[in-house]
C-alpha cells in the first residue's frame, strides 16, 4: 500500500512485468519525385529497433545535415574562389575566405552529434548530451564574430574607401554566396526544430548570417555600377544589425537550453497527458529538460492511496507511456507514486 514515503519507482526500460513499451510506426510514405528524394536524404527503415530508438536516429539526422550543408558550402566557396582569381576582387576574397572558415564551425557540432550517442557512464550519469548545448553556444559567439567583423570593415570602408573591379562578375559571386549559405540555412533550421536541435538550428542562423555578408558583396558591386561605390559599406552596416538581430534569436535560444528552460505548451501537454490517465487522480509536480536534443521528464502523480504497489506500479507505466506518445522528443520519464495529502 502507498503511502507519501513510500513512492514505487518507475524504471525506464521499454519492457517490464509483461507490459510492452514499443510504440507503433504508423506514417505514410510520400510518393513520386519527392518520395524519391527524401529516400535518399532520409533513407527510412521498418527494423524494430530505429522505430524504438528515435534519439539515436535523430542524432544520425542531425549529422546527415551537417554532411549534406557542408558539401554545399565547400561547393559555393570553391565556386567563389574562382571568381576571386578570375577578378582580383579583395572583397570577395575576404567574403569567401569567411566563408570557408565558417563552413567547418559545423565540425564542432558534428562531434557533439556523435558524442550524444555514447551511453551514460557513472561520471556521466546523464549521458553526453550537453555537449550539442556546448557546441551551440560556440556557434553564436562565431555569429557574433561575424557580426564585429562585419561592423568593424563597414566602417573602414566608409573611412578609406576601396574601388572594387569587374563589378559584375563580383555582384554574380556575391549571389551565389548568398544563395548557397540562404539553402544551408533553411535546410539546417528545418532538420534542427524537427529533432529538437537548438545548436543545429543556432547553426543554420549562422550560415544565414554568411548569406548576408555575400548578399552584402553583392549590393556593393551593384553601387558601384550605379556609380555609388559608398553602397557598399552602408549595405555592410546595415547586414550587421540584421546579424545582431539573428545573433539575439540564436543566443536566446542557446542559452535558454543551457538554463534548462522548456516551451510552456510542452509542459502544459505533459500536463493533460498525465491527468487524463486512468487512475491518475492529481499531478503534484511537472519538471522538463532538454539534454541535447532528447527531452527528459520527471514528475509526481497521486493515485488511490488504498492501491497495493504493483496497482499503482502499473498506473505509473500507464502514464509514463502517454507521456512518450504526447510529448514530442521525450525519450526519458520518471514517474513518482504518491496517495493525495491528505489535509
Amino acid at each position: 500500500m502507498s503511502s507519501p514515503h513510500d513512492h514505487p519507482h518507475h524504471d525506464t526500460d521499454d519492457q517490464h512485468d509483461g507490459h510492452d513499451h514499443s510504440h507503433g510506426d504508423d506514417h505514410e510514405h510520400p510518393g513520386g519525385i519527392k518520395g524519391f528524394v527524401l529516400s535518399i536524404l532520409k533513407p527510412h527503415s521498418h527494423d524494430a529497433a530505429d522505430s524504438i530508438d528515435s534519439a539515436l536516429e535523430s542524432s544520425r539526422e542531425g549529422i546527415r545535415a551537417l554532411k549534406i550543408s557542408l558539401a554545399v558550402l565547400l561547393v559555393t566557396a570553391v565556386a567563389q574562389m574562382l571568381v576571386v582569381i578570375l577578378t582580383g576582387s579583395v572583397a570577395l576574397l575576404a567574403d569567401t575566405i569567411h566563408n570557408f572558415s565558417d563552413a567547418l564551425t559545423a565540425v564542432p557540432l558534428w562531434i557533439a552529434f556523435v558524442l550524444v550517442r555514447r551511453p551514460p557512464t557513472k561520471r556521466f550519469t546523464y549521458g553526453l548530451g550537453r555537449v550539442e548545448d556546448v557546441a551551440g553556444l560556440f556557434i553564436v559567439l562565431m555569429i557574433a564574430l561575424s557580426a564585429v567583423i562585419a561592423g568593424y570593415e563597414s566602417i573602414h570602408r566608409l573611412i578609406n574607401p576601396r574601388d572594387i573591379t569587374n563589378a559584375g562578375i563580383v555582384l554574380a559571386a556575391g549571389v551565389i554566396g548568398f544563395a548557397g549559405n540562404e539553402l544551408v540555412a533553411v535546410y539546417r533550421i528545418r532538420v534542427g526544430r524537427k529533432i529538437g536541435s537548438a545548436a543545429l538550428v543556432a547553426d543554420g542562423l549562422h550560415a544565414r548570417t554568411d548569406g548576408f555578408t555575400s548578399l552584402a558583396v553583392a549590393v556593393g558591386a551593384i553601387g558601384v555600377m550605379a556609380g555609388f561605390p559608398l553602397a557598399d559599406p552602408i549595405v555592410g552596416l546595415l547586414i550587421t544589425v540584421a546579424i545582431l538581430v539573428v545573433l539575439k534569436g540564436a543566443a536566446t535560444e542557446v542559452f535558454r537550453r543551457l538554463l534548462d528552460g522548456v516551451d510552456p505548451a510542452l509542459v502544459d501537454q505533459a500536463e493533460a497527458s498525465l491527468t487524463s490517465t486512468p487512475g491518475v487522480i492529481g499531478v503534484d509536480s511537472i519538471q522538463l529538460r532538454w539534454i541535447g536534443h532528447q527531452l527528459h521528464a520527471e514528475t509526481s502523480i497521486n493515485v488511490d492511496g488504498a492501491l497495493d504497489l504493483r496497482s499503482a506500479h502499473d498506473i505509473a507505466h500507464h502514464a509514463e507511456d502517454r507521456l512518450r506518445q504526447s510529448v514530442p522528443k521525450l525519450t526519458e520519464a520518471t514517474v513518482h507514486v504518491s496517495p493525495p495529502l491528505v489535509v
